[in-house]
């Protein structure tokens, strides 16, 4: 072999070493650390609304730290920190748990404290970094240092419900078949020590998290300026979901909600939507009330459409049929009021079970109405599209399960029992014509005598 040829040997197995170190890097730096975490309040308190992100998608620091700030605007701030060393979701899909079976449980008191929470926060994959400095951004929101504490200094903690506190519990964490032993006393002491709160009616925030995950996710690099093969399919990111308009009763628990893409008003004049003051805007809620047997939502506004004062009421009702033998929430009424003038719909065709919430795409008072026009004053219109509502057996801040106003044999239903119908119709006569087809029970013999004719001479 040449000095040529073994110098372009010699410098093409360095580039092979440089790219395998290189791949190697890359590998290293693409493992893809996260761990769950999960947060929620005692009774009485409710965090925000998240919507859950994508599978597959780690919460970051920032998105982690602004939820954090809306969160404690109404959470308690005295605030329970369970850090455990390891910790991952294999753990509560593999021993039950959260996400399990309740009959083989390994943390039975997480999962009683989450259901008995209202609007807990869970978050399957949250980064590591983050999820290693959850003390540090509890510490910079409350403005207050972490104290560690001991399962077995518990009696001795003072706590004082009106001043803010940040206390941390070092849970240990290890693999193998000692594995599930070992989570199931650390929920132990976690359900000690919300006990002990509870005991002492001191409100409080729990998080549960991991400081490491305990399995490691491995991904394949993706090369960003590649142009070309394959790559993964994202959905496109969802504006986010205005929040449904909640009122609460004297004891600060949601009894009511409403929700709707567009609540359309028509007057003597143009149709205009009264969506954008309702969900997030200046619509107030005075003269609101909820009672066992009786609801009814009023929305004021101001300075809308002309009018100096716009007020709309939903007055529902709870009653017991005894035919159905339960109770069902009945929509009696819609009132609009314009300045000196009103107008009331009957509503009695929206209605649902009482534990239930009420949902239909679109609600109008001119085609098909669930609404009809009962007493006016002026002369009015109301179109709601994607309209849900609840006033009773409200649990937290999130509808119940919703009864649908579609029927069950929609136009497109009909069409395909009509054309299986005829079908099957045009089948069964085929069928029958075939069955009536006989064969002959006598043939003509093509071997008989064969016709003689006689000649004359």
């Amino acid at each position: 072999m040449t000095e040529v040829g073994i110098e372009m040997r010699c410098r093409s197995m360095s580039a092979m070493a440089f790219a395998s170190v290189l791949l190697f890097i890359i590998s290293f730096h693409s493992c893809n650390a996260q761990v769950p975490l999960l947060m929620w309040t005692s009774e009485g308190y409710s965090l925000p609304h998240l919507t859950q992100p994508p599978a597959g998608h780690a919460v970051s620091v920032e998105n982690f730290v602004s939820y954090l700030k809306s969160a404690l605007t109404t959470a308690p701030h005295n605030v329970l920190l369970f850090q455990q060393d390891k910790l991952s979701i294999d753990d509560f899909t593999v021993y039950g748990g959260v996400f399990g079976n309740k009959q083989d449980s390994a943390f039975f008191n997480i999962e009683a404290a989450l259901q008995a929470s209202s609007n807990p926060l869970v978050l399957p994959s949250l980064e590591w970094s983050t999820s290693d400095s959850v003390a540090e951004l509890f510490e910079r929101e409350l403005s207050i240092p972490v104290v560690h504490i001991n399962p077995s200094t518990l009696e001795e903690i003072k706590l004082n419900p009106s001043q803010p506190s940040l206390l941390a519990l070092h849970l240990p964490y290890t693999s193998g078949v000692h594995s599930k032993e070992l989570l199931l006393k650390n929920d132990k002491i976690i359900g000690e020590v919300l006990a002990m709160f509870k005991s002492r009616g001191v409100p409080y925030t729990a998080v549960y998290t991991g400081l490491k995950p305990s399995t490691v996710i491995q991904e394949t690099p993706v090369m960003v300026e590649s142009s070309v093969g394959r790559s993964l399919l994202q959905a496109p990111p969802q504006p986010p979901v205005k929040p449904p308009v909640i009122f609460s009763n004297t004891e600060g628990k949601p009894c009511i909600l409403l929700w709707a893409d567009t609540l359309n008003v028509k007057n003597t004049g143009d149709w205009f939507d009264l969506g954008p003051q309702t969900f997030g805007g200046s619509a107030n809620l005075t003269s609101s009330f909820c009672t066992d047997t009786h609801s009814s939502l009023v929305l004021n506004y101001k300075n809308v459409n002309g009018f100096q004062n716009l007020r709309m009421n939903f007055s529902m009702r709870n009653i017991f049929f005894p035919v159905s033998a339960r109770k069902w929430s009945i929509l009696e009424k819609v009132v609009l009021e314009f300045d000196e003038k009103k107008a009331v719909f009957n509503g009695s065709g929206i209605y649902s079970p009482a534990e239930y919430s009420f949902h239909c795409q679109t609600i109008s008072s001119t085609e098909s109405p669930l609404l009809v026009l009962f007493e006016s004053d002026i002369q009015c219109t109301l179109s709601f599209t994607d309209f849900q509502i609840q006033g009773f057996g409200v649990a937290g801040g999130d509808f119940s399960y919703a009864s649908d106003c579609a029927g069950f044999f929609t136009p497109g239903i009909w069409m395909g029992l009509l054309t299986s119908l005829l079908m099957v119709l045009i089948l069964t006569y085929g069928l029958h014509m075939i069955m009536q087809v006989r064969t002959m029970d006598r043939f003509d013999d093509p071997k008989g005598p064969a016709i003689s004719v006689p000649q004359s001479e």
